[in-house]
C-alpha cells in the first residue's frame, strides 16, 4: 500500500485551553520543499473554527495554539486585516499555514487518527512537530504514535508555564526568551532553543549555533532539534526574517 503524504492526525480540545484545534500532517510540495527544513513532514496545529490563521493571530484566538508565547505579536481585533501587532515569528502565515487551512476546510484531508494510521504517515521521515503551533497543545501520545516509525523530529515549545500543557522535555526543545531562562531549563535537564542578537551572547559551554545559520544544513540533514532525550548542547539562532525589526532581545 502506498505511503499517505498527508491527514488529520488530531481533532480535539486544545490542551492550553480547551478550544477546538485541528492537526494537519503534510509533506507538502516535494519537489520544492521548505529550504531550511528540507523535505520533511510538516505538522501544521490550527484553531479549528473556520477562521483563517492570519485572522485568529491578528484576533488573539491564536492563544489555543501558541499561548503565551511572546513572539506571536499583540492582538488588535479592531485591524481588519493583516497580522498582530509587533509579530515576530518566522511563520508566514500567508504561506504553509493558510495553505494547509483552505485545503482542510475544502476537504483536502483524510482522516488518518488513530496510532496505525498516524504512525504509518510518519514512517520512514523526518517530522517536523509544530511547523506553526506549538506541539504542547495536543496530547503527546499523539506524537509518539506519529514518530513511533519516524527518522527523526524537530519540536518546539513555548508552554513550560501552562500547567495543562503536554510539555514533553525529552521531546521538545524549550524555547526560552533569556540567558536566565535557559539555565533555568538546563539547570533542570531541559535543552533550550533561543533567539539571540548575536552570537557573542551564546553561553560558552552550553549552546551553540543553529547549524542552519551557520553551516548551511537543513533541519533535516541536522537534526538537532529533538529534545533532551538525546542530550547534545542547546540550540540559539541569531535574529532573521520579517520580524527581527520586532526583536528586543
Amino acid at each position: 500500500m502506498k505511503q499517505k503524504d498527508k491527514g488529520i492526525i488530531y481533532k480535539g480540545p486544545s490542551l492550553i485551553d480547551g478550544s477546538p484545534i485541528v492537526v494537519l500532517a503534510t509533506m507538502g510540495n516535494t519537489s520544492k520543499p521548505n529550504t531550511k527544513t528540507g523535505p520533511m513532514l510538516q505538522t501544521y496545529i490550527l484553531v479549528d473554527n473556520g477562521k483563517t490563521p492570519t485572522e485568529n493571530n491578528r484576533t488573539g484566538a491564536d492563544y489555543s495554539i501558541c499561548g503565551g508565547c511572546e513572539y506571536k505579536g499583540t492582538p488588535n481585533p479592531e485591524k481588519t486585516s493583516g497580522e498582530a501587532d509587533g509579530r515576530l515569528c518566522y511563520v508566514k502565515l500567508f504561506h504553509g499555514p493558510r495553505s494547509a487551512f483552505a485545503s482542510y476546510l475544502n476537504g483536502g484531508y483524510e482522516n488518518l487518527a488513530g496510532h496505525l494510521k498516524t504512525s504509518a504517515l510518519g514512517a520512514g521521515r523526518m517530522v517536523r512537530l509544530g511547523t506553526y503551533g506549538d506541539p504542547a497543545a495536543v496530547p503527546s501520545h499523539v506524537w509518539d504514535s506519529l514518530l513511533w516509525q519516524a527518522d527523526g523530529h524537530t519540536a518546539y515549545t513555548h508552554q513550560s508555564g501552562i500547567e495543562s500543557a503536554d510539555v514533553r522535555r525529552d521531546m521538545m526543545m524549550i524555547s526560552a526568551g533569556n540567558e536566565t531562562e535557559a539555565r533555568a531549563v538546563w539547570n533542570d535537564g531541559g535543552r533550550t532553543f533561543r533567539i539571540v542578537k548575536d552570537y557573542s551572547q551564546l553561553v560558552d559551554g552550553m549552546e551553540i549555533p543553529c547549524p542552519a545559520d551557520t553551516k548551511g544544513l537543513s533541519c533535516l540533514s541536522c537534526g538537532l532539534c529533538k529534545g533532551a532525550a538525546n542530550g547534545g548542547k542547546s540550540i540559539a539562532i541569531a535574529v532573521h526574517g520579517a520580524g527581527a525589526k520586532h526583536f528586543k532581545g
